[in-house]
């Protein structure tokens, strides 16, 4: 425990290094769950250094409305999958950058942050027009911070995907709900997957239900007993397995084939 939140606080002081050396920073927050995924802590050090700051709201392709948002100033909406709005974007940035005087810089320095496993790296090499941001399946892979040819007269900075410091807990069940929701805890870190499952029903049972097919009134206990037989999640006496049909939703639901 010691040492994981050793590894932490190291990668927080990298992206707050980054914001320092940044003269634009990309918040890249996921479509679905915009308030949810923002980092205040980080937006309110963005906007106390005047750096500008524009949020990418990424998995568009997994949400059918596209509100509008009053309180963000510059934000475009992006499918990192489908390659949609990534043209806005590099225009947007240009058109920033040409704002900024960089001094005796060579390059204008844009910077990447956001929670882990909301689509940084695919992002950043659609932008690059190259695999240079590693990909990896588990939150916070990327590692340090990397610098990547954007343009002649700018760099991308991207590093490690981080939730903020006030979220850091391996007890806090809201914490740990909210991570898993958002896809920034994946799975083989959950502890108690039915819980997770029972708290996403409370807000989107009916989006669950009609996904699977199943009628569970809502209820967590009935959709995870109609759903593990029908999958065969069975264990020893024909009973259920909670834990492994849990884990079928919550990766349904963090990949997106459950849709808002």
């Amino acid at each position: 425990m010691k040492n994981i939140t050793k590894q932490k606080k190291k990668f927080l002081d990298v992206v707050k290094d980054l914001i320092r050396i940044s003269d634009v920073v990309l918040e890249v927050l996921d479509a679905r769950f915009v308030d949810e995924t923002r980092n205040l802590e980080f937006e309110g050090e963005i906007k106390k250094q005047g750096k500008k700051l524009i949020y990418v709201l990424n998995k568009a392709d997994l949400v059918d409305v596209k509100k509008k948002f009053s309180d963000m100033g510059d934000y475009v909406y992006v499918s990192a999958k489908n390659k949609e709005g990534i043209k806005e974007l590099r225009a947007k940035i240009k058109e920033l950058v040409k704002k900024i005087d960089i001094g005796e810089k060579k390059r204008a320095q844009v910077g990447i942050i956001g929670y882990p496993n909301t689509g940084k790296s695919t992002l950043i090499n659609l932008l690059t027009g190259k695999e240079s941001a590693r990909v990896g399946a588990e939150a916070g892979f990327t590692k340090g911070m990397q610098k990547i040819r954007f343009s002649p007269g700018i760099l991308i900075l991207d590093t490690p995907g981080v939730i903020p410091e006030s979220e850091y807990s391996h007890t806090r069940k809201e914490s740990i709900q909210k991570q898993v929701k958002v896809g920034a805890r994946t799975i083989d870190k959950i502890k108690e997957p039915e819980m997770v499952v029972l708290e996403l029903m409370k807000d989107y049972a009916k989006k669950i239900q009609k996904f699977y097919k199943i009628k569970a009134e809502g209820r967590y206990d009935v959709l995870i007993e109609k759903l593990g037989r029908k999958k065969h999640f069975l264990k020893k006496g024909g009973v259920v397995d909670e834990d492994r049909t849990s884990r079928l939703v919550i990766k349904d639901w963090q990949t997106g084939r459950i849709k808002l």
